[in-house]
């Protein structure tokens, strides 16, 4: 296996691994178990256990960057744009569950690491909403009032709950539902 898809492999295993026990209950023989690796092959790729933490929110989360802001791009009305963005949000989460829990019990838990970390694909995610309402402002079609950056923890904080709520139950509501509900919910009040 080459050393690229092997890597790859050590993510997904330590996402759904972080996803059910945890990360500080975790193991690197968890990981290598799930993986199907030696525990001493983790250590090829990785330095430790937080190393691996970090991979999985750059290479995960920078996987959503990508994907999100190619589909972005090809629209130009910030509405639309936010609520494209909750909806492919919601889409992701749904398809890649794990990764919604990792990301919904590990930024809180490990904030302290994760906010230590300097590249931090993270924050470049949130960056996308507030770009989205920085244009709403410069456009005339949000307010000038809010500030783009609380409104993208509030939006995310949104979108977080409703992942781990959608991923957990088989909802009654389709994406698209739960998509619009926001979407409406949250530009009632950024509308000028």
């Amino acid at each position: 296996m080459k050393s690229a898809d092997k890597h790859r492999k050590i993510i997904r295993a330590a996402t759904k691994v972080f996803a059910k026990k945890g990360f500080f209950n975790a193991r690197i023989s968890d990981v290598a178990k799930e993986a199907k690796v030696a525990d001493g092959t983790i250590y090829l790729y990785f330095n430790n256990k937080f190393d691996i933490l970090l991979s999985v929110f750059e290479q995960e989360v920078g996987k959503l960057i990508e994907h999100i802001g190619q589909l972005l791009e090809k629209e130009s009305d910030p509405q639309k744009k936010l609520t494209l963005f909750v909806m492919l949000h919601l889409e992701e989460m749904k398809k890649n569950r794990y990764l919604a829990e990792v990301i919904h019990v590990e930024l809180r838990q490990t904030s302290k690491l994760v906010k230590e970390y300097r590249k931090n694909k993270f924050n470049e995610y949130l960056n996308i909403i507030s770009s989205i309402i920085t244009l709403g402002q410069e456009t005339g079609v949000f307010r000038s009032d809010i500030r783009p950056e609380i409104a993208r923890q509030l939006i995310f904080g949104a979108l977080d709950e409703i992942s781990i709520f959608y991923t957990e139950v088989s909802s009654q509501y389709s994406i698209e539902e739960i998509s619009s509900q926001i979407s409406n919910i949250m530009q009632t009040g950024l509308l000028a």
